[in-house]
């Protein structure tokens, strides 16, 4: 059974970007990626003040920019603001984020955004609204175990990724090219079956980066390689560009240098950048923007 496709020959090309991504995205091309992977802080109510600063307020309290579905977000979002006093702040902060991502994909791109509990509900009805809803794909649960259990209620161990697409029509999944995973029920398939294992569904069982595992940089936020391995091996092909706008550690940056695709990366904290120059030591890391 696949468990690690090999290194390609010659590893994708990495460019890290030194600054507000809602900045850094703008000054790039239209239909430029192929995937788009966003991991954006998640809404703890404790965001942070800075974060929301470097939010664009234009066009977020009902107007709505051309090439969106204007009439119907703006009512919703209005609807949701009465249910939580505290959508407006994180919504205002990665609504423009969100669009800047849609307006940077391909034709046949696809869009993967990575919350937790709090905002997943929210992002599935906004982007229906937002996006269309005939461009969802899929919802995946990245479930884990680890940290503290509460006794008062079902310990929350999972996270959420709302996958997209930017043409229901033609988009890029080659179930073909993702490591397979081992039968929960082996002896119920022939040998071959087995030994090859089957593919992933939209549950993914996988662990957290281990604490004394190669891939681990002691960023507080990095995500496991294998999440992002599956991301883009079933995503874009080799030689696709890839973007991460919350890139932190540079797990994305680094899953596709392994698979021969290339990745631009944008974080404006110089911890992360630091990081990820250390991980990923072919990366270009272009000039900070004012």
């Amino acid at each position: 059974m696949t468990t690690d496709a090999a290194p390609v020959d010659t590893p994708g090309a990495v460019e890290i970007h030194h600054g507000d991504n809602l900045r850094v995205a703008r000054a790039l091309p239209d239909g430029a990626f192929a995937l788009i992977y966003l991991d954006p802080p998640f809404n703890t109510g404790r965001l942070q003040g800075k974060a929301i600063e470097s939010a664009d307020r234009a066009g977020v309290q009902g107007e709505v920019k051309a090439g969106f579905r204007g009439t119907s977000y703006a009512r919703l979002r209005g609807d949701l603001r009465r249910y939580d006093d505290r959508f407006d702040d994180y919504w205002d902060f990665l609504e423009p984020r969100l669009r800047e991502a849609w307006r940077l994909l391909a034709d046949d791109g696809t869009l993967y955004l990575h919350l937790d509990y709090r905002e997943a509900h929210y992002a599935k009805v906004l982007l229906d609204a937002l996006f269309g809803r005939e461009c969802f794909l899929n919802e995946l649960i990245w479930a884990y175990d680890y940290g503290a259990k509460s006794r008062r209620r079902w310990p929350t161990k999972h996270d959420t990724i709302l996958v997209y697409v930017k043409d229901p029509k033609a988009y890029v999944f080659d179930s073909e090219a993702v490591d397979r995973e081992p039968y929960m029920a082996p002896g119920l398939v022939t040998p071959e079956k087995a030994a090859r294992g089957k593919l992933p569904t939209d549950v993914w069982w996988h662990t957290i980066v281990p604490t004394s595992g190669r891939e681990k940089t002691g960023y507080p936020t990095q995500k496991p390689e294998g999440i992002l391995r599956r991301i883009v091996q079933a995503s874009s092909r080799p030689g696709d560009r890839v973007l991460d706008l919350f890139a932190g550690s540079g797990t994305t940056g680094a899953v596709c240098a392994d698979l021969g695709r290339d990745a631009v990366l944008v974080d404006d904290n110089p911890e992360a950048i630091a990081v990820m120059r250390r991980r990923i030591p072919h990366a270009r890391v272009a000039d900070r923007l004012p």
